[in-house]
């Protein structure tokens, strides 16, 4: 009532129960200490969250009689399914592909031999119950979409562990090696395994990747360090030909590996490719973090990675306009970059470059459904006894993105089949993987995807928010077919949000091989288009339909767009510039690449 000095709206709140302050802080560092210990134990993931969302689901289902039915009978027409296949295959020996019902992405039973019965009927099996694990987490009227995703996402790596691929006794290729090597396969994947698990309690990387080696067989292309801060080395690459372009190319890597991904040997080398172009490219190389960087944050690798290589490029070459590359976490980072620069008035970018890079988080994917408060607050807590998440953490969470090609594959070659493949330069590269400060990794999580704050205008940088409306030099962004990090679908909705003309590339392969894409390398293809800023806009499903498969790499494609909006060929830049501050020092690719 008006006038009540106990309502709502007036009555201020009782100070909380504790004995003194220090008494409460003492009380929240245990409860961050058993969060943290519970973390561990979990692999990083939340018990809590998933018991809430067991609880949501059973709950809403039990209350929606009519949707429970669905699933029952969904479940009667399964197993009905596998009934007529069991006694049709073991009657007359026929055959059946299970592939034919799992999802594309899904390579475990394209073997002739699991055509065969019974091995058929264990595939079919799975699939039945992945069928109907997916129909019993959907549509639960009243239930929360995330709570669903994440009830499914976790059923789905418990019917994965169960996989009859995954054991010798129902596995047909395992038991063809078995009689074809008297056992020997499994001898030789137990000393595989024991030898895995050897280097991984010491920290070592897989022995097949200490092969390549930064400085001597990958990243080689010829440069110096000009510029180093806390955070970051920049490398200006040597020039390749007589004359360059004028704007030079600053590119910004993911720091969540190391930035060699694009300067591989020399075939597969973006770097190399791009002098041999005329370009005079800026490379950055993100220090590998220590607990003693855990109040780093996500503005602090603007400041000093994205605006330091703005800052060494254009006073090394003294261009005016700088072409800008990020590449995954990095072109995430750049877009920031470029949004606060256009409210700065800092038109320094000529053109905008984002590969497998995401601006709108709504769509981001199987990796979203990790992410609620109680997720990212095990996470801080265990980020704080060390400062940093570990590399390993953060690997172990993409790899669960697809656990039968990341995780069950491997067991299953090495240690069932007993092979010991030699890793390429790219798979090595792979295992090479880097820690995260824990103020940027929470700031990253909560922010982007939780919030999506980048999208929605949200977004701080520079003491005051950003907005990617504000971009409007032209854009050129690539998504790929099978990316589970950055979806394409994710990748595409820059469209949406930059007043700019965009050209578009959906690449095949994943976030990384449809990035790496040197000219003649096999079986690769991708569609292009571009998009004016006043043109009209279409959704990610009707640009497909509307282009083209091209076969070959799309590297070509966008030499040719940086050289149409480059200008004529100049003299090559000084390789640093010591009167400006940025002298050039030791030879690329430096020493952060090593931490």
């Amino acid at each position: 009532m008006p006038g009540n000095p106990t309502s709502s709206a007036t009555r201020t709140p009782l100070p909380p129960i504790a004995a003194d302050e220090a008494g409460a802080r003492e009380e929240h560092r245990l409860d961050r200490s058993t969060h943290a210990a519970i973390a561990r134990l979990s692999g990083g993931f939340s018990p809590m969250g998933l018991a809430e969302a067991w609880l949501d689901w059973a709950m809403h289902l039990s209350a929606s009689p009519q949707r429970l039915g669905e699933i029952v009978q969904a479940g009667g027409r399964e197993a009905a399914r596998l009934a007529m296949l069991s006694a049709g295959a073991m009657t007359t020996r026929g055959v059946c592909a299970p592939c034919e019902r799992s999802l594309p992405y899904d390579k475990r039973f394209r073997d002739p031999r699991w055509q065969q019965w019974p091995f058929a009927l264990y595939a079919s099996n799975l699939l039945a119950w992945e069928r109907w694990w997916d129909e019993a987490t959907r549509d639960i009227h009243g239930a929360t979409p995330h709570h669903l995703e994440l009830l499914n996402f976790v059923g789905r790596q418990y019917l994965d562990t169960l996989s009859p691929s995954n054991f010798m006794a129902t596995n047909p290729e395992v038991l063809d090696a078995i009689r074809e090597t008297g056992g020997r396969n499994l001898v030789e994947g137990a000393v595989l395994a024991a030898k895995d698990a050897q280097r991984t309690l010491s920290h070592q990387r897989p022995e097949s990747a200490e092969q390549y080696e930064p400085g001597r067989n990958v990243a080689i292309t010829p440069g110096r360090v000009v510029h180093r801060t806390p955070l970051a080395e920049i490398i200006q690459y040597a020039p390749a030909t007589g004359k360059v372009r004028p704007e030079p190319v600053v590119i910004v890597p993911a720091w969540i590996m190391k930035y060699y991904i694009l300067d591989l040997g020399p075939q597969s080398s973006l770097v190399r490719h791009l002098v041999a172009q005329g370009f005079t490219v800026f490379m950055v190389s993100w220090k590998n973090p220590g607990p003693e960087d855990r109040d780093t944050g996500f503005d602090d690798y603007r400041q000093q990675g994205v605006m330091a290589a703005l800052d060494a490029a254009t006073a090394i070459t003294g261009a005016k306009k700088v072409h800008a590359v990020g590449y995954c976490i990095g072109g995430t980072l750049l877009s920031v970059a470029a949004a606060a620069m256009a409210r700065d008035g800092d038109d320094r970018l000529a053109s905008l470059t984002l590969f497998a890079a995401q601006t709108d988080f709504e769509e981001a994917g199987e990796l979203r459904t990790f992410i609620d408060e109680s997720q990212l607050a095990l996470l801080d807590d265990m980020m704080a006894e060390k400062g940093v998440l570990e590399g390993s953490q953060m690997a172990g969470s993409f790899h669960l993105l697809r656990s039968n090609d990341l995780i069950w594959s491997k067991v299953i070659r090495r240690y069932l089949l007993g092979r010991d493949e030699a890793m390429d330069e790219m798979t090595a590269w792979s295992t090479d993987a880097t820690r995260m400060p824990a103020r940027m990794h929470s700031e990253y999580l909560r922010s982007l995807y939780l919030n999506n704050a980048l999208a929605e205008g949200n977004f701080t940088a520079g003491g005051g928010s950003v907005d990617l409306g504000d971009i409007r030099v032209p854009a050129f962004a690539v998504g790929t077919e099978a990316d589970y990090v950055a979806p394409w679908r994710s990748v595409f909705r820059l469209h949406r949000l930059v007043e700019s003309d965009v050209t578009f590339v959906l690449a095949n392969r994943g976030h990384n091989q449809g990035i790496i894409s040197p000219p003649g390398a096999e079986g690769r293809y991708f569609r292009i288009g571009t998009s004016s800023a006043a043109g009209n806009h279409v959704d990610a499903d009707q640009w497909l339909a509307r282009h083209d498969r091209q076969e070959g790499s799309w590297w070509p494609a966008w030499f040719a767009w940086l050289q149409a909006h480059s200008g004529d060929k100049v003299a090559p830049p000084p390789m640093g510039r010591s009167a400006a501050g940025f002298p050039a020092t030791e030879n690329a690719p430096g020493q952060f690449v090593h931490g």
